[in-house]
């Protein structure tokens, strides 16, 4: 596993030499299917990993609390560029996911492909931030990117594997476990929204 400056570095690095095959330079369609469930505005919001936010100042335009956490300096600068330029507001944290802590539980987490880009070993911590970052009731709207080959990043998450992280436990699952939107790069992501229930 990288080292955490070594992760960062690397990040920064892609997003400078513009190697950034994720970005498709708006929101996800993944929001979409998730928006249909959210509480209404000022329900708080968190988008870890958030990049270049394109779905913050979606969120931020519709009334939300948003808040952003990436720790590519470059992503953050390029975010909040994108936030003064439109005159809207939300709270930015340049800051490592492992490193940072919520001051008090969120309405929503939206966990576009985040998951992914992090090292495999450390998906069980992060799935448990993500449910220690969600008040009971909270929903977590994912996009989890299908490679279907080995390596990474992205590292493939099969459902099975989503399973595993997000136990029916901790978790309200929804019936629909198939639907997949596609990514820019060719690929497609399983978009799931899941309720935490306790």
């Amino acid at each position: 596993m990288l080292s955490d400056s070594n992760q960062q570095d690397r990040w920064e690095k892609r997003y400078l030499d513009g190697k950034t095959g994720w970005d498709r330079g708006g929101p996800s369609p993944a929001l979409e299917f998730g928006l249909a469930r959210m509480p209404c505005p000022p329900a708080r919001v968190l988008i870890p990993a958030c990049g270049r936010g394109y779905e913050i100042a979606e969120l931020a335009s519709r009334g939300y609390r948003v808040t952003g956490v990436d720790f590519a300096q470059s992503a953050v600068t390029d975010l909040q560029e994108i936030l003064q330029a439109q005159q809207l507001k939300a709270d930015i944290v340049a800051s490592d996911l492992f490193a940072w802590e919520a001051e008090k539980p969120f309405d929503v987490i939206y966990e576009q492909t985040a998951l992914c880009a992090l090292e495999p070993q450390q998906w069980p911590e992060y799935a448990e931030r993500l449910y220690r970052w969600l008040h009971p009731g909270g929903l977590l709207i994912g996009a989890f990117m299908q490679t279907h080959r080995a390596g990474g990043p992205p590292w493939h998450c099969a459902l099975e594997t989503v399973e595993e992280l997000f136990p029916v436990d901790k978790w309200d699952w929804p019936e629909q476990k198939d639907r997949t939107i596609a990514h820019p790069s060719g690929l497609k992501e399983l978009a799931i929204t899941l309720k935490r229930c306790k």
